[in-house]
């Protein structure tokens, strides 16, 4: 199916498996984006704690580290029906923030963000596994592409949809809102019209090295192990152009806080745009050299941090919106064509994980260098390591396509 970029999108969206789950994304999506917002100004409401504040986002990503284990929930049942009953349970476990009325029951909001981000996991697994079961190869680029764009998409709205509900009601009023989307996300994924057959389970003797699977699978292939290493590298990157943004806007630009709020918006404006042009992209590039080029102009967005016209900084921050949405999507889409269906949910789910996890690491490990490192020498690092990290992968793609024999596709079972 080769074709023209839009004709693949149309093919995409006229897809019925394809199309109802960028649905449920666009739905999850808008309500989780809302609740990542609001529930540190919840938390630094009730308890005045900026440090508690902070820990809501890391309560929601540090169930990334279980992604072989969760995804392996994945490889073992119904995907359609655990797409329903996931997202049911989330929304029954949002609603019990309803209780949460002072800084004594802030411990529930903890509770909840973990047990979200773990389902959040295993959701992405599930859908990942499932879609590379229904949607042709050569449309699995366009349909990562489109659920970017769905992604970011709602981060650009929903966060300010949730504040402006907090400030109107409070924090139980977006937890609703947020188990209302997750159920009728279960809704749409009811509908598919798919079902991915049933999985006998691994035996009790056999599980432990069963989680091991995607990580064995990706250390043992040359098409995945540099794309899902250079996705975990440049998340590193990130991590650390994240932690620095407040500095960058202060001590560079010389303007309040609010204005990260600018930059954000427009680093997500160019996450949106590359959705849309990725399946052409990897139509016509090697993936290698598709993710390359990507870490470079993100790279070159981080480096340009350096310098303080508000011009500038625009520019940069749509680079890096623009160029760090491609070595994971790259990586994925890899993930989702060269992975055999059995075991596709955790090689899908362990790949999330070794390219997320930097990210958060980083987060922290900038926050600590920028109090005592100028923020102009820790973007100038950042950047240059982008670009040698491209550089790396780039001349790795020229090495892989001489040597590389002609592969046997894994062969899917019939839809």
């Amino acid at each position: 199916m080769g074709g023209t970029g839009g004709s693949a999108v149309g093919r995409v969206l006229r897809d019925r498996t394809a199309g109802r789950c960028l649905a449920g994304v666009v739905v999850s999506g808008f309500g989780t984006s809302a609740m990542w917002l609001t529930a540190g100004i919840w938390v630094k409401s009730l308890t005045g704690s900026n440090s508690l504040a902070a820990l809501t986002v890391c309560a929601m990503w540090a169930p990334v580290l279980a992604g072989p284990a969760l995804g392996a929930l994945a490889d073992r049942m119904d995907r359609r029906a655990l797409l329903v009953r996931v997202n049911l349970a989330v929304a029954c476990l949002l609603a019990t923030l309803v209780l949460v009325d002072s800084a004594g029951t802030v411990w529930l909001v903890f509770v909840v963000l973990v047990l979200y981000g773990a389902a959040g996991v295993l959701l992405d697994a599930a859908e990942a596994a499932l879609v590379a079961h229904t949607v042709p190869a050569s449309l699995l680029a366009d349909f990562n592409g489109l659920r970017m764009t769905a992604n970011e998409g709602m981060k650009l709205v929903a966060p300010l949809a949730g504040a402006g509900l907090y400030t109107r009601f409070g924090g139980p009023a977006v937890a609703l809102l947020d188990a209302a989307t997750c159920a009728l996300a279960a809704l749409v994924f009811a509908r598919l019209p798919v079902r991915s057959p049933l999985r006998d389970p691994a035996p009790a003797g056999a599980r432990r090295g069963e989680l091991a699977v995607g990580l064995r699978r990706i250390r043992a292939s040359a098409v995945l192990r540099p794309l899902v290493a250079a996705g975990a590298a440049t998340m590193l990157l990130a991590g650390v152009n994240g932690a620095v943004t407040f500095a960058y806007v202060d001590d560079v630009l010389g303007r309040g806080p609010a204005y990260a709020g600018v930059l954000y918006t427009v680093q997500g404006a160019g996450s949106v745009a590359v959705g849309l042009l990725v399946g052409p992209l990897l139509r016509r590039l090697p993936e290698r050299v598709f993710a390359a080029g990507g870490i470079a102009l993100f790279a070159l967005g981080v480096g340009a941090r350096t310098v303080s016209p508000d011009a500038v900084a625009l520019a940069a921050s749509a680079a890096i919106g623009c160029g760090l949405p491609c070595v994971l999507i790259a990586a994925m889409t890899a993930v989702q064509r060269e992975t055999p269906d059995a075991v596709l949910g955790r090689t899908a789910a362990t790949a999330g994980s070794l390219m997320t996890a930097p990210n958060a690491a980083a987060l922290a490990l900038g926050a600590g260098l920028v109090a005592v490192v100028d923020v102009r020498v820790l973007t100038a690092v950042a950047g240059a390591a982008g670009v040698l990290a491209a550089v790396v992968l780039a001349s790795g793609a020229r090495r892989h396509h001489r040597r590389a024999p002609r592969l046997t596709p894994v062969v899917r079972a019939p839809r």
